[in-house]
């Protein structure tokens, strides 16, 4: 994970024609012959991330309950790697309704449109009071951690992914006596032979985030689509050289 966060936050990152990569034998993966490589691009980071700071921190097992909140690619890439765990229940959370209509084509038991419904009351409603084992933050925004706490079930785990700027309340006077955890992690991409693995398998399809594809000398356009992803119903955008 070192040299991933070194690149595009210390030293220039890797939109270029050639890239330095610190610590480079120790973190990348020779491409597996026969490989697509759009695919894989999906496999530097969203799905390791997904995977590991939400699937496995939020230990999903089989015949739990999940919830994702935030129909992001990370939220999205969360989703599709729990299936692998054989959850009873995977309910997706966001305010788009596009995202939502894509987590449900790719295996959402449940969506919530906080809009539309109250997301705790239907949570609970979707699992016998108990709210999910799994609860996995995919936005970080203060209301959205908070919201979280409102769907852990007791003996549950809120699995931080979100990037927060800002503090968050974190409310004890219910959750002390609920035997909760909270997780926090970067991805160090320990999942990522794994992965590999399965998406040449075809088990797992990468591809299915990619919304636009961009030259790199129409950068500029990549960037404007995915400022205003909502507008333009974008997931991940490739830059192709």
């Amino acid at each position: 994970m070192l040299a991933g966060w070194i690149l595009g936050n210390t030293i220039d990152g890797t939109q270029a024609e050639y890239v330095l990569i610190p610590h480079a034998d120790s973190s990348l993966y020779p491409v597996p012959q026969g490989a697509n490589e759009d695919a894989l691009v999906m496999l530097s980071d969203i799905f390791p991330t997904g995977l590991e700071c939400g699937v496995l921190n939020g230990k999903v097992q089989p015949g739990s309950t999940v919830v994702i909140v935030g129909a992001g690619p990370v939220g999205l890439a969360a989703m599709i790697t729990s299936r692998l765990y054989s959850p009873s229940i995977i309910i997706m959370v966001d305010k788009d309704k596009n995202r939502l209509k894509v987590a449900k084509s790719l295996g959402a038991h449940h969506t919530i449109d906080p809009s539309d419904r109250e997301p705790a009351e239907t949570v609970k409603a979707l699992t016998d009071q108990r709210g999910c084992d799994t609860v996995i933050e995919a936005v970080g925004l203060p209301q959205t951690f908070e919201l979280c706490q409102n769907l852990v079930a007791p003996g549950g785990v809120i699995a931080n992914i979100g990037v927060h700027g800002k503090k968050v309340d974190l409310h004890l006077e219910n959750l002390w006596a609920q035997n909760i955890a909270i997780t926090t992690r970067l991805v160090d991409t320990v999942t990522t032979p794994m992965l590999l693995k399965l998406a040449l398998a075809g088990q797992l399809d990468p591809l299915n985030l990619i919304t636009h594809k961009f030259a790199f000398a129409d950068i500029e356009a990549a960037y404007s689509t995915f400022s205003a992803a909502s507008k333009h119903k974008a997931l991940k955008v490739l830059i192709e050289f």
